[in-house]
């Protein structure tokens, strides 16, 4: 059979693809030629990332197609409905890149509180000649120990980020569907476990106690945090997004910092991608990241291999 993997994939998900006989056309198709490509060269399989669309214009366009692969978690840029009505299998990789983003959420939190996305403008520019105005000026940082952390959505990645929250000392309380607690099980390097309960509530009760709020849901048809939400917040509070742009209402959190109804934020996705707006870039008190949060090697490897053995795994039945 024919795959083509049109946004990349891991060097050991390809090998495991070819040594399992599959014909593999691991290149970038731009999306006017992407139809044309897949008839003409009998693509039956196609592997794709956030970037490439899946539409029902293109399904249509391609009676050929027998399976979409999803690199990743996500699957709205995808219409499952109409390929699973065309007899075409969709499936992704939900767990492989859980620890990656839950670790990207913490990098934003540490950026915040200890200053470091300033600290790392200024002193290239002025370590040399204000040092200790420097020093006077950022020495006001936060420790996460006993902080609350709120998780809005509580699916794999929400409890990855729980495990670690809970490992730095921190309160964690959770927005999920089910209301009173979660367990989750933290497995350590040397083969302990623990089983530990995180307390669920509703989403006015988890903003309104969290010093940081971090956000873990799929796409949304509206905005889920928008001015009466983040108005509920505490206003030494951050808030984190690193599931889907469209999620946050970003000109009510701009004004929200400007107001000083919250103190920071980090984002790792954005309303208008690849081209966010100018004020979210230029905000001194938003932390940024280029949707990159499950982007790491470890991430993208466990990605292409796990892909790579569900088609395996599919195929072979038939």
């Amino acid at each position: 059979m024919n795959i083509l993997i049109n946004d990349g994939l891991s060097v050991n998900g390809i090998k495991a693809l070819e040594e399992a006989k599959f014909k593999v056309f691991n290149t970038k198709v731009a999306p006017s030629q992407l139809a044309d490509y897949i008839n003409k060269n009998n693509i039956e399989i196609i592997l794709v990332r956030s970037t490439t669309k899946i539409s029902e214009e293109l399904i249509d366009q391609c009676p050929k197609l027998q399976l979409i692969g999803r690199a990743g978690v996500g699957l709205d840029n995808i219409n499952v409905a109409y390929a699973e009505k065309k007899g075409i299998k969709v499936i992704h990789t939900p767990n492989a890149s859980s620890r990656s983003v839950a670790e990207m959420v913490f990098a934003h939190i540490f950026s915040n509180v200890r200053f470091l996305k300033n600290t790392n403008q200024d002193m290239p520019l002025e370590g040399d000649s204000r040092f200790k105005e420097l020093k006077k000026t950022y020495s006001n940082a936060s420790e996460l120990y006993g902080k609350t952390l709120g998780i809005i959505g509580f699916g794999r990645i929400g409890k990855e980020v729980a495990k670690i929250a809970l490992g730095l000392g921190m309160k964690v309380i959770a927005r999920d569907n089910k209301l009173g607690k979660a367990e989750i099980k933290i497995d350590f390097f040397d083969g302990q476990e623990v089983t530990l309960s995180v307390a669920t509530a509703p989403l006015n009760e988890v903003l309104e106690n969290s010093d940081i709020v971090t956000i873990h849901v799929p796409t949304q048809d509206n905005y889920l945090i928008g001015k009466e939400e983040l108005e509920l917040m505490k206003p030494n509070a951050g808030i984190i997004n690193t599931s889907r742009g469209g999620i946050v209402d970003e000109v009510a959190l701009v004004n929200a910092l400007n107001d000083k109804k919250i103190a920071f934020a980090g984002l790792d996705v954005f309303d208008r991608e690849p081209t966010p707006e100018i004020q979210i870039l230029m905000h001194p008190a938003i932390s940024l990241s280029p949707h990159i949060a499950g982007s790491t090697v470890e991430a993208q490897e466990k990605i292409g291999v796990e892909l790579a053995n569900q088609i395996i795994n599919i195929f072979a039945k038939n």
